[in-house]
């Protein structure tokens, strides 16, 4: 194990992502992981080299801890875990800037093989064979 900090991205609340009561829809605290999510996917460089293969999201779970409000600007931290078989989860965390937890995402996906339809066994081999970043797509293996 290591102790690099996960990968963030920086987003600003907008005023149109509110709910009738001024705090962020939670439906955007699920574009903020996705967000977050594809930025390391790309920054690591872990879809390149995978022609005809796409990452496909299967599950997500989050839990609200500290309301949002327009104006705020959060950091979304994103990880990869990997372990056996088809799949592989990405957790993120949701912080206002002085450290406050707002929310915690928790996804499972896999990779598709677009033109079979069906997950790619071990996608963590698929990665680092595409020459993924991988300490920078799973700073804590």
């Amino acid at each position: 194990m290591t102790d690099r900090e996960p990968f963030r991205t920086r987003i600003k609340v907008r005023h149109y992502e509110l709910d009738t009561l001024g705090h962020l829809n939670h439906a955007v605290y699920h574009s903020y992981g996705e967000v977050s999510r594809l930025e390391l996917l790309e920054a690591s460089g872990a879809l390149k080299g995978l022609p005809g293969v796409a990452a496909v999201l299967l599950e997500t779970h989050v839990v609200f801890r500290r309301e949002l409000r327009a104006g705020d600007e959060v950091e979304v931290t994103c990880e990869a875990k990997f372990g056996r078989g088809k799949t592989f989860r990405m957790d993120s965390n949701i912080l206002k800037l002085d450290g406050t937890l707002a929310a915690e995402i928790t996804c499972t996906l896999g990779l598709m093989d677009l033109e079979r339809r069906k997950l790619v066994e071990d996608p963590r081999a698929r990665f680092e064979a595409a020459g993924a970043d991988m300490k920078l797509l799973s700073p804590s293996e």
